[in-house]
């Protein structure tokens, strides 16, 4: 297999990176940032003095000081004689490299310095920059940490670190044996390196050590070796039969599953992961009704967690009871979204970022992208729904599929049904003031309702502040009369009443026990419920995200009727086609990402086009997509991708082995190229995953 290129990153003092390392160790929370290698590089001959390089990597084997000491020996073969620099063939001499890895279970950064030639010293740096002695458990830990960012950082597109080589941790099953080993180990520990967002307090079952575990199995198929784990981890911890229930039913063992759900449900009746997987998979059998029971039990058992209350907004969404799916949306608890945690290295110098020659397609060419001609709408460079993150994500992939089943009229019409708008606010405050002021006849009386309506003025001041924002919010972008013709296609939505507002005005009056004005238009207002802020500035997200959506589908035909040419940029495509998905539009936001690879070549769009493929059983264009893909990932040093490794893995499931290598191998791509994604083909047979075997 042939090993992606190496990137250099200079710094402007040596050890400048490693320093930066040590002092953000005290601010790492979770998994830590990928392994940093620096090396120290000269050049004799011609009298150049030693400089500092670095680079990241993720997926080396960090189970011992000598694994990542021979990590640093093969760069100096890579780096070392007639390396082309900048250009420029040229030999360095490395010196000195050091490896650092955060174990992020004992919270210290574990380093390996090698002295070339000359001596290997391994040892561990904790949050206060002091040095400890490496123990085997350290390495145990370090090792296993090591596994986990290499499946959890290997696609996320969204923290992109530059000049960082992902290679794959598990190529074997010798290899996999020894990963599991040490789940097995230390999954007692699991929670404390944290867990992924939408999860407020990880424990035993919802972890990174879990979603890591998971999320191997699933990518690769080994659906015995994870029974086999879960198995024996189910004998001393009885609520990892979830975990276990997961794995069956991806195996498409469904009867064991059911059976052991029963059997362990009635030993742990309440435990919300065993409630969350039945509820799951009574959604996937279609038996809402089902699911809605279980749902509600999970809520009742984790009332604090986001994923149980996600889950009954989805049964309510599948059963088109869109207002308890509203409500129960305003009930999720949210989180803060923590970052993960990314490298912070002081500014470098210059970057060496060299181009494997095997991954080498001429449409990835940088020739063939000029900037000057990608220019790109600021409209659609704001828009809110592209940074939403962790829970405040997840609800609004909810709130967006409500709105492609009923539509945005209907929307706000269900919005208005159940919660309290602030037109009904106002007239029902404008009631109880009148019905104080006129059963008031002492002066405290009267001091009281002139404290109120002082309020309401206050009040009405703040909301036609608000108005006024959102106004401001919902023409954002209008560049030409086309746009603000277009705008006035959805009814922007009117805000629901903040909490706050409620309690400044409850503390003052009631209405009158007649209640003869309220009863006639607002009565109902007692059964309704207060939106929240975060659910609210949802709704203004969606706004926007429609109101862009409906200009551009809108320019589109109108530009047919006169026979013109509609144009836009290659990133404005982009960002059209990612908006269409965020709106469930698929077919409009294919048409989008291969409008935008007619453009340039667009690693984003060929993602969005696979999807697509993927989902219409397109396997002969899903290779296609796949084979650039893989070009791509080498380009920027990455040998490793889950969903890539997936997609084959299924696709070699539904054809076969020799037939997705032939469709392969026919394609007009250059054979170094079809080699990269051979290897994909071929760890599948390592792992003798299903049709790969003939």
């Amino acid at each position: 297999m042939v090993a992606p290129a190496v990137p250099e990153i200079v710094e402007s003092e040596i050890h400048e990176s490693v320093t930066a390392r040590t002092e953000s160790l005290p601010i790492l929370r979770e998994l830590g940032p990928p392994d940093l290698v620096h090396l120290t590089k000269s050049q004799p001959k011609v009298g150049l003095k030693e400089i500092g390089t670095y680079h990241h990597v993720t997926g080396v084997d960090a189970s011992s000081s000598a694994s990542l000491a021979a990590y640093i020996n093969t760069l100096t073969y890579l780096i070392g004689e007639n390396q082309i620099w900048f250009g420029k063939p040229q030999s360095w001499r490395i010196t000195t490299g050091i490896y650092c890895c955060y174990n992020a279970f004992s919270r210290v950064d574990m380093r390996v310095e090698v002295k070339i030639p000359g001596s290997v010293e391994a040892y561990a740096v904790d949050e206060h920059g002091e040095k400890r002695a490496a123990s085997e458990l350290l390495w145990l830990e370090t090792y296993l940490c090591g596994v986990l960012r290499a499946f959890n950082y290997a696609d996320d597109q969204q923290n992109r670190i530059v000049g960082c080589r992902r290679f794959n941790p598990i190529t074997s099953t010798e290899a996999e044996h020894k990963f599991l080993d040490a789940a097995e180990r230390l999954f007692s520990r699991g929670w404390q390196l944290g867990s992924e967002p939408e999860i407020q307090v990880p424990n035993l079952v919802s972890n990174y050590l879990t979603s890591g575990l998971l999320t191997y199995i699933h990518t690769t198929g080994r659906f015995a070796s994870g029974v086999n784990l879960f198995e024996k981890l189910r004998s001393k911890e009885p609520e990892v039969a979830s975990l276990l229930a997961r794995v069956l039913i991806d195996a498409d063992e469904e009867v064991k599953a059911v059976s052991l759900l029963y059997e362990t449900i009635k030993l742990l009746p309440l435990d919300s992961g065993l409630l969350d997987v039945q509820a799951a998979f009574c959604m996937g059998k279609g038996r809402y009704d089902l699911a809605l029971e279980c749902a509600k039990k999970a809520v009742n058992s984790a009332p604090s967690e986001f994923t149980t209350w996600e889950r009954l907004a989805q049964v309510y969404l599948k059963l088109e009871q869109y207002e308890l799916a509203l409500l129960t949306l305003n009930s999720c608890p949210m989180f803060t979204y923590q970052d993960r945690d990314h490298p912070k290295m002081p500014q470098p110098t210059k970057m060496h970022l060299p181009v494997l020659a095997e991954s080498v397609l001429e449409e990835m060419s940088d020739e063939n992208h000029d900037p000057k001609h990608d220019k790109v709408d600021a409209a659609l460079l704001k828009l809110p729904a592209a940074s939403l993150k962790g829970t405040f994500a997840k609800a609004y992939e909810i709130l967006t599929e409500i709105t492609s089943q009923i539509g945005w009229d209907m929307l706000l019409k269900y919005r208005s049904s159940v919660f309290v708008m602030e037109e009904e606010y106002r007239f029902e405050k404008s009631a109880s003031v009148t019905a104080v002021r006129d059963g008031s006849t002492s002066k405290s009386s009267d001091s009281d309702a002139d404290e109120e309506e002082q309020r309401d003025e206050n009040l009405a001041v703040n909301g036609h502040n608000e108005e006024t924002g959102v106004k401001e919010n919902g023409e954002r972008g209008k560049e030409n009369g086309d746009q603000e013709e277009h705008a006035n296609v959805i009814e922007k939505p009117e805000h629901s009443v903040l909490p706050e507002e409620v309690k400044g005005g409850a503390e003052t009056g009631h209405p009158n026990s007649e209640g003869k004005v309220s009863a006639q238009k607002y009565s109902h207002i007692q059964n309704k419920r207060l939106c929240e802020r975060w659910l609210d500035n949802l709704f203004m997200v969606l706004y926007e995200d429609l109101r862009v959506y409906t200009i551009w589908r809108s320019d589109i035909v109108r530009y047919g009727q006169q026979k013109r040419p509609y144009r836009k940029s290659a990133t404005e495509l982009e960002i059209l086609g990612e908006l269409a998905q965020r709106l469930h539009h698929h077919a409009e936001a294919e048409e989008a990402f291969q409008s935008c690879l007619q453009i340039r070549f667009s690693a984003r769009a060929l993602r969005g086009v696979l999807q697509t493929q993927e989902k219409n059983k397109d396997n002969r264009g899903a290779l296609n997509s796949i084979i650039r893909l893989t070009a791509w990932q080498y380009r920027w040093y990455s040998e490793f991708s889950p969903a890539i490794l997936y997609s084959i893995r299924k696709l070699i499931a539904e054809d076969g082995a020799v037939k997705v290598r032939s469709i392969v191998q026919a394609t007009s791509f250059p054979q170094s190229v079809l080699d990269l994604t051979h290897n994909y083909a071929q760890l599948c047979a390592a792992f003798r995953s299903s049709g790969s075997d003939g």
